[in-house]
């Protein structure tokens, strides 16, 4: 029989134990620490698995000589085992491919977190037509377990988003066996779960989408994607920081863990893998949001950029630079994109000057302020200072300084930078420019887009870049001199 141990998880950082603490005593945290009942294969009694499938039905158990090994788990030298047989299965999103590491490996568990009304279901369900409209095999399909809309809804969904395929399979449960069923029924080309926190397993305690509940459901659709050979998606909700809902062992049980961000304001979307057994975890794959659904933006470049002073007037003449903008490159996984800073510098009627600030870091403002006025002799302390970039650009990254800067000083001096020049580096407390990491990757794409002048560190290196001037600076009162402020 199945012996039933009872064990104590901290939902914060996954620590386990057999016995309760009102405080965790590996994070600290108070209030964290929950029980599980754990089930328990008792002696003699061993779940068949294996690469090749099961041995028994999810929920049974197959007898074994005690001492036995089975054959399906028995050691191999590494170098008989055979990896040419594993075919990724492409989403129909190169974006997503790219994040993925090239494509849906087999049995492969893939944990898709984000916001509520970020577009998750959306994303995963133009997805899953893309498979199913690109499966060949006529007894494959792939399969949408919603335990949050009903099959109304969602074919409502996918009709507006032109998701509507007859290999795609829809199906309403909250309940953990009747999915895990579907999954053995169908063995579908990729099966979605869409929540773990609305899914419910009947052997354990807890609410719908507590801890206890959350890690069964996991390790149930894991040990079944393993088994079967079947990718499994998996949407998961956050909390009101930002981070995974659930214990934080649900990450590490994962093969890829993505981030699905985006501001509610803007469509622009952006899906970042945080872990991946199979590929890299510095690629971002962008999306674009719109009533038909989600569409990949393969060049992200021109969305951080604004079009004012890069037009022709109704003269017929090219429009003038507008003051108090500076372009910079930021990087993002293997990605430069060009973000452009805007700032706007005015009296200040206040006893304390107001810092408002969008896109960029509040803390870096002040003290880039300082630096700009001890070693640039720019004096904007008693100024309100409104900074911000475009299109929800971030320019958080110490190589934005620079630009920052510069921006600044154009709307103090009242004296506009050239639409072609960029500036990237970091600013020290002494007023030395920095380098930036990856220089010249972003100086081939700022060439790429057309800049003809870029103000950067001092560089270590000779670097050549066809029609782009490279100005080299070593601290901040030459770069404003270069950048003719």
């Amino acid at each position: 029989m199945a012996k039933t141990s009872v064990q104590y998880l901290c939902s914060e950082c996954g620590w386990s134990g057999p016995k309760w603490y009102g405080r965790c005593p590996e994070c600290g945290q108070w209030g964290t620490i929950e029980e599980f009942h754990e089930t328990r294969a008792a002696a003699g009694v061993a779940r068949g698995s294996g690469a090749g499938g099961r041995t028994a039905a999810p929920g049974r158990t197959a007898r074994t000589t005690p001492g036995t090994v089975p054959q399906s788990a028995a050691a191999r030298p590494i170098t008989q085992i055979d990896t040419d047989a594993v075919t990724r299965v492409p989403t129909g999103f190169a974006e997503f491919d790219r994040v993925l590491g090239g494509g849906i490996v087999p049995g492969s568990v893939v944990l898709i977190a984000g916001e509520p009304g970020i577009g998750k279901s959306t994303l995963l369900l133009e997805t899953a037509g893309n498979i199913a409209r690109g499966v060949r095999d006529a007894a494959k399909s792939v399969l949408y377990i919603s335990g949050e809309e009903s099959l109304a809804q969602v074919r409502m969904r996918a009709t507006r988003i032109n998701a509507v395929e007859p290999n795609l399979l829809l199906a309403s449960t909250t309940d953990l066996a009747t999915a895990l069923g579907l999954i053995e029924q169908e063995r579908p080309a990729l099966a979605i779960v869409d929540s773990a926190q609305t899914i419910v397993s009947q052997d354990v305690d807890g609410i719908s989408g507590g801890s206890t509940q959350v890690r069964e459901v996991a390790s149930a659709l894991i040990d079944t994607a393993k088994s079967l050979d079947v990718p499994v998606f998996l949407v998961g909700h956050v909390t009101k920081d930002g981070s995974i809902a659930g214990p934080r062992t649900l990450e590490h049980l994962v093969d890829v863990v993505c981030q699905f961000e985006g501001d509610a304001q803007t469509a622009l979307r952006m899906l970042r893998a945080v872990k991946n057994r199979f590929g890299p975890t510095d690629e971002v794959g962008c999306f674009d949001m719109s009533g038909e659904g989600i569409e990949e933006v393969s060049d992200p470049s021109g969305l951080f950029l604004s079009a004012s002073g890069a037009g022709v007037g109704a003269d017929g003449k090219p429009e003038p630079p507008v003051e108090g903008t500076c372009v910079t490159f930021t990087l993002d996984g293997h990605r430069s994109l060009p973000i452009e800073v805007q700032s706007l510098v005015t009296s200040s009627v206040l006893p304390t000057p107001r810092r408002a600030v969008n896109g960029v870091d509040s803390n870096r403002i002040a003290m880039l302020t300082a630096v700009l006025y001890r070693h640039g002799k720019v004096n904007l302390l008693a100024n309100d200072l409104y900074v911000s970039t475009i299109a929800g650009g971030l320019a958080k990254e110490p190589a934005c300084d620079l630009a920052i800067v510069a921006a600044l000083a154009s709307a103090a001096k009242s004296k506009a930078i050239a639409r072609t020049t960029c500036a990237i580096g970091e600013i020290s407390l002494t007023g030395q420019v920095r380098p930036a990491p990856r220089l010249e990757y972003r100086l081939r794409e700022a060439a790429r887009l057309g800049f003809t002048t870029a103000v950067v560190p001092t560089l270590r290196k000779r670097v050549t870049i066809p029609r782009l001037r490279i100005v080299e600076v070593s601290s901040l009162r030459d770069a404003l001199a270069a950048l003719g402020l």
